[in-house]
């Protein structure tokens, strides 16, 4: 089986951590890179992935403009991992051209604009995927596992956060100049959350919001509580960036069942806390970068295979992206 030939369209931190797990990978193969001013370094972002290595990149051709990219090479997928406001456009000129899509999340800020991009996708009958990867990390995976199967019983309360300090890398600094254009902490950070427990549990029948703005947009911190009519779960969720650029990024949870409490950190990333009344067990867990890695080669495999990507739809972000909003309006 040939490969899928695959082009990064935007080569910062998220560029970047594609590009590394598409080179080892047994289903895609990295023909190109599309970026302003392709830098082979590795700056910025919360998470710590693996060096890019140059010698990985010598059959790798480089563009600064999308355009000709799309006329030279022969491509099967692209992953556009620019910022959001460039999401559409680019996005609807792969589709246009035959090409599968993944989109960096969030999806997009415009409902109107993802509906137009799943029905560009249906009409030349291509996948589109969006990066929810908390979906696929190791802790949240567990988590949604022993929700699912009921192990600890039913689940009564959980409690999400995700905080970072105010991002400084790549060309964040220049998007405070621009306020509101990326969506923010909410779209950009606590969106990891919501779209997760949206994913387990459902849509909530009510949600309750406070947010405060930032640097970035009018909603950069977010506490959230969420109430579904039908289940006696409670739910909280509060994160952003409203720290200086240097606070250390971190994700947790506390989830709390009838039979168990389930607590992760991400400062210690590597172990889920589960604890009774009569004993604290550690459980080890996998890399969370194995999640970066999980979530792309599902997406392709969906594609070789042809079928529907549910664990990364553009349908099931859409509805997240909805209700993100309903935090702030």
């Amino acid at each position: 089986m040939s490969k899928l030939r695959t082009a990064i369209i935007g080569f910062g931190f998220m560029g970047k951590t594609h590009a590394t797990n598409i080179l080892r990978s047994k289903t895609m193969a990295l023909k190109a890179i599309v970026d302003s001013k392709p830098d082979f370094s590795h700056k910025g972002g919360n998470f710590q992935t693996d060096n890019l290595d140059m010698n990985d990149f010598s059959e790798v051709k480089t563009y600064t403009d999308f355009d000709e990219c799309l006329e030279k090479e022969s491509l099967d997928l692209v992953f556009i991992c620019v910022h959001t406001y460039l999401h559409y456009e680019m996005a609807m000129k792969s589709l246009k051209k035959g090409l599968h899509v993944f989109i960096e999340k969030p999806f997009v800020l415009h409902i109107d604009d993802g509906i137009a991009l799943i029905r560009e996708a249906k009409r030349q009958d291509k996948k589109i995927g969006v990066a929810h990867v908390v979906r696929f990390m190791p802790a949240y995976l567990k988590l949604h596992e022993l929700y699912k199967n009921m192990t600890y019983g039913e689940l009564r309360f959980i409690s999400l956060s995700r905080f970072t300090g105010i991002p400084d890398w790549g060309e964040w600094t220049a998007m405070r100049q621009r306020f509101g254009v990326s969506g923010g902490a909410l779209f950009d950070l606590v969106i990891h959350d919501i779209d997760f427990l949206h994913y387990m549990l459902g849509m909530p029948d009510e949600v309750e919001s406070k947010y405060f703005d930032g640097a970035l947009s009018k909603h950069d911190y977010i506490c959230a509580f969420w109430k579904y009519k039908e289940r006696d779960i409670r739910v909280k969720i509060e994160g952003g960036n409203p720290f200086p650029s240097q606070f250390p990024f971190e994700a947790s949870f506390k989830a709390s069942f009838e039979k168990a409490t389930i607590q992760y950190s991400s400062c210690i990333g590597n172990e889920l806390k589960i604890s009774n009344n009569d004993a604290l067990e550690i459980l080890p867990l996998d890399d969370a970068n194995e999640g970066y890695r999980n979530e792309v080669e599902y997406f392709a495999r969906c594609i070789v295979n042809n079928e529907y990507p549910e664990a990364c739809s553009a349908d099931s972000s859409l509805d997240t992206i909805r209700l993100c909003y309903r935090h702030i309006y």
